[in-house]
């Protein structure tokens, strides 16, 4: 038990310097070839803080952990929602970009009520289902992307880290290796302690693995709050959030159909609420205050509980 805890910190270590080392050669590569700045955090960026997510969800539907693999990133979307953002509204309340709110926000409930309605349909996420998720995912990153560049203003981008390219390079091979590695490492540890305890797989993907893949989303927000930029945290976490389901649920179901029990139908119907309870409430205020937050915060620690009393034994 004790070796297959040590291997699990190792590989969420892995995980999360893994998509550091991946984002920072990301960026150095798209500056010297002269993207913008804001490309970069739109999509390298966003989708550098979600490998941990896919590493471990692709990693878990080969492997026929099909329950990890959903549970993961329907966990990982519901602690982004409440803990991420809610924790930088405590740290600094924010305002939010009104393009985030009219436009990234309505697609993320959208997206999420979506894979609700799939899975209800036939209890499983198809490879077609896949296959349609990934064809949505591509055309909101171009029309993402024909935004950006068309509404483009001149900037720097000194806060963008260059490296030479064969490091960067290096950075983006090593840092992908180790988020597969370490994705590997954390389920199949992870599997064996949820068996070793009489824990569902269910129950360690909504919380230990969840919690462990979403580290990156998390550090990258608090930095971002305590240098005074907390409106960063709420888009990190759509962002994100976005390309957990329509990327890396889309890459799975393809690979492998994944099956969804009812449990799975009730966390997916949750994550739908709390999505839709910080939109409103972010809609209302424009931005999200210090009770929000706190409230956000205290509701992971029900819905921890909630999983406690429901899902905890296999």
């Amino acid at each position: 038990m004790f070796l297959h805890i040590l291997l699990l910190l190792v590989g969420f270590i892995l995980l999360i310097k893994g998509a550091d080392f991946f984002v920072d050669g990301s960026s150095s590569v798209a500056k010297l070839i002269g993207i913008p700045g804001f490309v970069i955090g739109l999509t390298v960026v966003a989708m550098g803080t979600s490998a941990p997510e896919a590493a471990v969800s692709i990693t878990a539907g080969l492997q026929g952990s099909n329950e990890i693999a959903i549970s993961n990133v329907i966990g990982s979307n519901i602690f982004n929602l409440l803990v991420v953002a809610g924790t930088c509204a405590v740290i600094k309340p924010y305002k939010i970009e009104k393009e985030l709110l009219h436009r990234d926000f309505p697609v993320n409930l959208v997206v999420t009520v979506v894979l609700f309605l799939m899975a209800l349909t036939s209890m499983t996420f198809t490879r077609l289902n896949g296959i349609l998720m990934l064809i949505c995912f591509v055309a909101y990153i171009a029309f993402i992307l024909y935004v950006a560049f068309k509404n483009r203003e001149t900037q720097t981008d000194d806060d963008v880290k260059t490296m030479k390219p064969f490091w960067s390079v290096v950075a983006i091979v090593g840092g992908l290796a180790a988020v597969i590695f370490g994705g590997d490492m954390v389920v199949d540890n992870a599997t064996e302690i949820a068996k070793a305890l009489g824990w569902s797989e269910t129950f360690i993907g909504l919380t230990i693995i969840a919690i462990g893949t979403s580290l990156p989303e998390l550090v990258t927000s608090i930095v971002a709050a305590r240098k005074g930029e907390s409106g960063l945290a709420l888009g990190n976490v759509i962002g994100s959030n976005i390309f957990n389901i329509m990327l890396i649920l889309g890459l799975s179901s393809s690979i492998t159909p994944i099956p969804v029990d009812t449990n799975g139908l009730i966390n997916i119907g949750i994550l739908i609420g709390v999505t839709a309870f910080v939109f409103v409430a972010c809609l209302i205020k424009k931005g999200m205050g210090r009770v929000v937050g706190a409230a956000s915060v205290l509701g992971y620690c029900g819905y921890t509980a909630y999983l406690l009393l429901t899902t905890v034994q296999a």
